[in-house]
């Protein structure tokens, strides 16, 4: 067998076996959603706990859920008896993790664990194990066999505790009513963090860098704003000062093609009527969505009486870092 022969293999046996763990979802699974929603709404805390490969999988559970602003700490197994027990707090809720269920240096811990703890959730592949009978609820992360070849090395055990603690997530997440205003808030450095924090006035072009000319105006004067704007795009206002249209460089184009002396006529004949918009005050997320799901390149942007204001380009967007 080859690389990717073998690649392959591995793939779909644990594929095989995430679709087990689907199917194998019970009543213990609502159950644990609920005794985290209600730890967290009683100002307690998730605490994760285990050892070696386990102990790995579970400090990127407690990242996920503390990310979607689920409190969460890692207890380390070794150091939780000198010491480090003072993490956990009358109320917590504890999340202890083995495979086998029977890893000692957890087993000692469980006494002093389950003192202090409002619930123990055991995710085990060994539902008969230690642990599991010493647990509040059981999560079932069994699997038929490990997808390395000599069925030694922790891979469909360790992916199933994975993806268990991600479906744990975000099953909390929707009970909380966990919203992306929310997720912002913990992730403010990211992309989505700058979109859902950044209003679109604060990103539009205004001033010099925006293209506006008044419907009355001709085509070469529109040309020669977005020249001077480095616009692809001209905003074209109304008498009254409202929007009248937008004027682009593939407006441009495709009337050219038809007649190339329309430099002298009005930009009002050429330009496109009823252009999408989004409000200034509105999240930057919205002009993202909008420029996205109506595939353009610009989006003008309205204050609160219609008026034109500013223009979205999708460059720069990607050169704010928001989409």
């Amino acid at each position: 067998m080859n690389a990717i022969e073998l690649g392959r293999q591995v793939i779909l046996m644990e594929s095989d076996c995430l679709i087990a763990l689907s199917n194998r979802l019970d009543d213990s699974f609502t159950r644990a959603v609920e005794l985290l929603q209600k730890t967290l709404e009683q100002r307690g805390k998730i605490v994760v706990v285990g050892v070696g490969k386990s102990g790995n999988i579970g400090h990127k559970i407690a990242a996920t859920l503390n990310s979607t602003g689920a409190t969460t700490v890692v207890l380390n197994s070794q150091n939780a008896l000198h010491g480090d027990l003072g993490l956990v707090s009358d109320g917590d809720a504890v999340i202890a993790m083995s495979y086998s269920g029977e890893t000692v240096e957890l087993l000692h811990l469980l006494p002093f664990l389950k003192r202090p703890a409002a619930c123990l959730i055991a995710m085990t592949g060994k539902v008969q194990s230690t642990l599991a009978e010493h647990a509040d609820l059981v999560l079932d992360t069994s699997v038929e066999r490990e997808a390395c070849p000599l069925n030694l090395a922790p891979t469909s055990s360790s992916t199933a505790m994975l993806v268990m603690g991600d479906a744990l997530a975000m099953a909390l997440l929707d009970a909380r009513g966990f919203t992306e205003k929310d997720f912002a808030r913990y992730h403010p450095g990211g992309s989505l963090g700058r979109a859902l924090l950044t209003k679109v006035s604060d990103i539009m072009r205004t001033g010099d860098s925006l293209a506006y000319v008044h419907e009355s105006a001709t085509v070469n004067d529109a040309l020669v704003a977005m020249t001077q704007a480095r616009s692809g795009a001209c905003v074209i206002a109304a008498s009254d000062g409202k929007l009248a249209g937008v004027f682009t460089h593939g407006d441009f184009v495709r009337s050219f093609q038809k007649n190339p002396h329309l430099g002298a006529h009005a930009v009002a004949d050429y330009m496109t009527r009823q252009p999408i918009t989004v409000q200034a005050s509105s999240l930057a997320v919205q002009a993202v969505n909008t420029i996205g799901s109506h595939r353009i390149d610009d989006v003008v942007v309205l204050d609160d009486e219609l008026r034109p204001v500013g223009l979205v380009d999708t460059q720069d967007l990607a050169r704010l870092r928001i989409m």
